[in-house]
């Protein structure tokens, strides 16, 4: 594998959201280079599942186990030219720039903008052998309500977000967003350096829609913040090294990093993690196919051997992320067993607490509110 970049780990810098530079809306607008109509019509055409190339991968870096990497390139004699990006909207960037992959990770709401802009492939699910026991599994995903019928994506992982914390600092917490200002761990707290999930603290502490949008619930919420703001340590995505490292005693954080911390961690009981009882955001990665891809055949074939149930349990314990595969369940939930809220289930998909697009006036309102929650 020959990266173009240096390694970005979805575990150490932000994820998507963190700002809507690009301005863009549901519709798919802001992305470049949209296809005409003939190239439009390639992209609706089948893909034959063959190999045609190497695989060129876009993806976070360190997000698939090497060995099965390895793996595939051995069975099907290609090489994986791996490149990586810090967030969806570098992601983006590098699509509008006009480079081209063969499979990419997009986020749900990421996914819902690639789509209608017209810039993925459709994917016969009837052609990969394994797509079985995703969609006759998760009967979430074969209609999700950021790709119809799951029309140009595949599910990739599952995760939601709560508060972890040192237990042998603060004892237990209380299971509520209002934890994150224990008297007891300020100035050693941190949130997420994402906007819409730290904006999301303030939305499911006052019973609002999750994005909302509406400038009376944005004051609410940046009100409710402000006060959070002079307790904080610091904004971080780096969630479970600062716990690691004791310059955290609570953080808000992701349930697949906190899952990868386990590993790391000397004595597990040390550390917690909760979901709050107001309502945990909950979000899902996908495989999809750019428009342009170079060898969308060999991309195929990848997410076919991706879902074989021996490597998605390898690369489950590998990222710490559960992925939607019947027979891998028991996996996840050896993993997890210190934590086990960091479980996703199908319940917590249909509470349907995914962040989702905007109108432009409306991301430029969410970019305004967390400009000043950072500001304090």
């Amino acid at each position: 594998m020959s990266p173009e970049a240096p390694s970005l780990s979805r575990r150490s810098l932000l994820r998507a959201g963190a700002t809507a530079a690009l301005g863009l809306t549901a519709a798919g607008c802001g992305f470049s280079s949209a296809p005409d109509a003939a190239g439009q019509a390639a992209s609706e055409s089948p893909i034959d599942v063959e190999v045609d190339g190497d695989l060129v991968y876009f993806n976070w870096a360190d997000f698939v186990d090497p060995a099965v990497f390895a793996g595939f390139s051995k069975e099907y004699g290609v090489k994986v030219v791996q490149s990586n990006y810090d967030s969806m909207e570098g992601m983006a960037a590098k699509l509008n720039a006009g480079n081209r992959y063969d499979i990419i990770f997009p986020t749900a709401k990421w996914a819902e903008r690639l789509s209608r802009g017209g810039r993925l492939r459709r994917i016969d699910h009837g052609r990969l052998r394994n797509a079985e026991a995703v969609f006759g599994a998760y009967d979430y995903f074969a209609d999700p309500w950021y790709d119809p019928r799951s029309a140009h994506t595949v599910p990739f992982t599952m995760y939601k977000t709560g508060i972890g914390w040192r237990r042998d600092r603060l004892g237990d917490l209380t299971g509520s967003w209002d934890d994150l200002w224990n008297d007891h761990a300020k100035g050693k707290v941190f949130v997420l350096d994402d906007r819409d999930e730290v904006l999301a603290i303030g939305a499911l502490k006052h019973g609002l829609p999750l994005t909302t949008e509406k400038p009376g619930d944005l004051d609410r919420v940046t009100d409710s913040l402000r006060t959070l703001r002079p307790r904080l340590r610091g904004f971080s995505s780096d969630s479970y090294n600062n716990l690691l490292n004791g310059n955290a005693d609570m953080t808000q954080a992701w349930s697949g990093d906190m899952a990868a911390m386990l590993a790391q961690a000397k004595d597990p009981s040390v550390f917690g993690f909760e979901t709050a009882r107001e309502g945990a955001p909950v979000n899902s990665d996908c495989y999809a196919i750019p428009v342009d891809a170079p060898h969308p055949g060999t991309a195929m074939l990848f997410i076919d051997y991706m879902l074989r149930p021996e490597n998605v349990k390898r690369n489950i314990e590998y990222i710490g992320y559960p992925m939607p595969v019947r027979g891998t369940e028991d996996t996840y939930a050896a993993l997890v067993e210190p934590f086990p809220q960091c479980q996703v289930t199908a319940a917590d998909l249909r509470d349907d607490l995914f962040f989702r697009n905007g109108t432009a006036a409306g991301e430029k309102a969410r970019d305004a509110a967390w400009t000043d929650v950072k500001a304090g």
